[in-house]
């Protein structure tokens, strides 16, 4: 077990989803709830969009994460974990890393949140009653 100053830890936020995200030096394999991140996040595409904050630092291979996400749906998940692996990142050398994710927007938390149901709209937010045609 690793000890307590062996990570850098942060957190991601995305909609309704929160990743807890340790950043450990080192290669291993890397974790999300407590399931190998190739397994949790399946595919290509979702792999080059958690690889790309470690691609843009130039420091894949280098570092390992475990996260526990909780909420949200998947596509959420993975945004909070980019976006809690930016921060880990940053925290680790803000001088050399922070410029570089910060212009690639992977540092913002995307505040997007859904809209509430509406009374009087069918039970969606923005649908509008039909109105009579005459």
């Amino acid at each position: 077990m690793a000890k307590k100053t062996d990570y850098t830890y942060a957190i991601g936020r995305r909609k309704s989803a929160t990743a807890r995200v340790r950043l450990y030096k080192g290669s291993s394999e890397s974790l999300v709830n407590k399931e190998v991140i190739g397994k949790y996040f399946p595919g290509k595409l979702m792999a080059a969009l958690w690889q790309k904050p470690f691609e843009l630092t130039k420091t894949t291979g280098k570092y390992y994460i475990t996260a526990r996400v909780l909420g949200g749906g998947k596509d959420g998940q993975l945004t909070a974990v980019i976006h809690g692996i930016s921060r880990a990142l940053t925290k680790l050398n803000p001088e050399k890393f922070r410029s570089v994710l910060k212009s690639e927007g992977l540092l913002t938390r995307d505040a997007r949140e859904r809209e509430r149901r509406m009374v009087g709209t069918g039970g969606r937010a923005r649908k509008q009653k039909q109105s009579p045609k005459r």
